[in-house]
């Protein structure tokens, strides 16, 4: 039967490349991706496609891979690989505080202050600020006679604001990094349309902002948020709390949109304030920005695992969780504070001695992607993604990312991905003149196939198609 079972494989792999040449284009583009290319009016130019086996050799397809791209969201590869691969997949941040005086069990207050010292930690969300201060809680606290002190040193400031980037600074993928990065500075309103009094009821998750209502109109719920404007009015010296214009569609259920804040250099004192009254304690004092002291701390609030994080980095694209990770890397190689350059130059580095890229071969401006300067190709790209598979961290890593029209960036019309439906694990990029994607897909044969395509386009929004036909090519649909 060996030999038999042999003679099959032969000729199916002799039927497959057939296939291949039959779907193939000029030069190594698939005819399938070529033809979804002129029905959204793109120039075969705008792609860079390159598909290869996960364990290496000649690659499937080929087109423009050595062109340099702008890589978008896919920048966050080869961070949160390198964060898998140098700190290890069970890493975990560690947030200390310390309480300054001691504890009076028999009315509860503490005759000093609490510090809080940020190490970096992306994962600060508001549930888990809320049980760091169920700790102090838990420690006998009632009444803090002093201050809750914020350390946010480990990182250095950088003159920059979230507005820099596109002019949106409401972006919660916008907001910049701090050692001390709580609930990402921002806000997730939610909306519960009561048709009975023909208006929605809109509250925030952190109780910062005040409830207010806005009017249900008719009509399909197509595109709720692009029915409301969001204002804070700002006068000076202060901004003034959210207010909504504009109306909700009578079609939608309950909503959410998540916001970032307008004073992010205040928000975490806001925040911690509103958390510790809602949790029954007071302060004498006031919430203010401080130093850590020498010694001990009273005890450490923990993250989770690091390949937890790197999941929630890579399946929702999250900017501030790569921007906090790459820092991170840079403070535990010994940078004091950590710095954007020093991130830069580690993740460069890593690249150059994992991956054997030329120093002047490609530009990696930041750990998140967001950038405009950033310059990968699709076939470096397919390097990492093969020196990924080969690492020790690679199920933890192929883990992470979006999967094929079941979660993350890729959940949305499963439909358009054919075969590679539940069969595709990929990392999205998207920028305003920039779609791609690129992970590893699975085709009907049981063969993995490293895989990257990367449109750039003044009118790239028309090329989504272009990208899932890829996939589906990849996948032998």
């Amino acid at each position: 039967m060996a030999p038999m079972k042999r003679r099959d494989t032969l000729w199916g792999a002799l039927a497959w490349g057939l296939a291949a040449r039959a779907q193939t284009g000029p030069a190594g583009l698939p005819g399938v991706v070529q033809q979804a290319l002129r029905e959204a009016g793109l120039p075969d130019s705008a792609l860079a496609l390159w598909c290869a086996p996960v364990e290496g050799g000649a690659p499937r397809g080929a087109w423009r891979a050595q062109a340099l791209h702008n890589p978008a969201s896919l920048a966050k590869l080869l961070t949160t690989w390198m964060g898998l691969s140098v700190l290890g997949p069970g890493w975990r941040w560690r947030t200390p505080v310390w309480f300054t005086g001691p504890v009076r069990l028999s009315d509860g207050v503490l005759e000093g202050d609490v510090v809080i010292q940020g190490q970096g930690d992306p994962s600060l969300v508001l549930e888990r600020v809320w049980l760091l201060l169920r700790r102090i809680r838990q420690q006998g606290v009632r009444e803090i006679a002093g201050d809750i002190v914020l350390d946010s040193s480990l990182f250095a400031p950088e003159p920059r604001s979230a507005a820099d980037f596109d002019g949106e600074p409401w972006r919660p993928g916008n907001v910049q990094p701090d050692a001390l990065l709580l609930n990402f500075k921002a806000h997730e309103l939610q909306w519960l349309p009561d048709p009975s009094s023909g208006r929605a009821w809109v509250g925030s998750d952190t109780g910062l902002l005040p409830p207010q209502t806005v009017p249900l109109r008719p009509g399909p719920c197509r595109d709720p948020r692009g029915a409301l404007r969001a204002n804070w009015v700002e006068t000076p010296g202060r901004t003034e709390p959210l207010r909504l214009a504009g109306h909700l569609p009578a079609a939608c259920g309950a909503q959410s949109w998540p916001l970032a804040d307008p004073e992010p250099d205040t928000y975490n004192a806001r925040l911690l304030a509103r958390l510790w009254q809602d949790l029954g304690g007071r302060l004498r004092g006031h919430v203010r920005a401080g130093s850590a002291p020498e010694g001990s701390p009273r005890f450490e609030h923990r993250s989770p695992v690091l390949a937890e994080v790197v999941r929630d980095i890579n399946k929702f694209s999250n900017n501030a969780m790569a921007e906090q990770l790459a820092l991170t890397l840079a403070l535990a190689d010994g940078e004091r504070p950590a710095t954007r350059l020093g991130a830069r130059q580690r993740l460069q580095a890593f690249a150059q001695q994992r991956l054997g890229w030329a120093a002047d071969a490609f530009v990696l401006d930041n750990g998140s992607g967001l950038s405009r300067d950033s310059r990968l190709s699709a076939e470096q790209l397919g390097q990492l993604l093969q020196a990924a598979w080969a690492s020790p961290v690679m199920p933890e890593f192929v883990a992470s990312l979006p999967l094929a029209g079941v979660d993350g960036t890729l959940s949305r019309e499963p439909s358009r991905f054919g075969a590679a439906q539940a069969r595709a694990h990929l990392k999205t990029g998207s920028l305003r003149d920039v779609a791609a994607l690129a992970g590893y897909v699975q085709d009907g044969e049981g063969r993995r196939w490293a895989l990257v395509a990367m449109l750039q386009h003044a009118q790239v929004q028309r090329g989504r198609g272009v990208l899932d036909a890829a996939v589906r090519w990849a996948a032998g649909a």
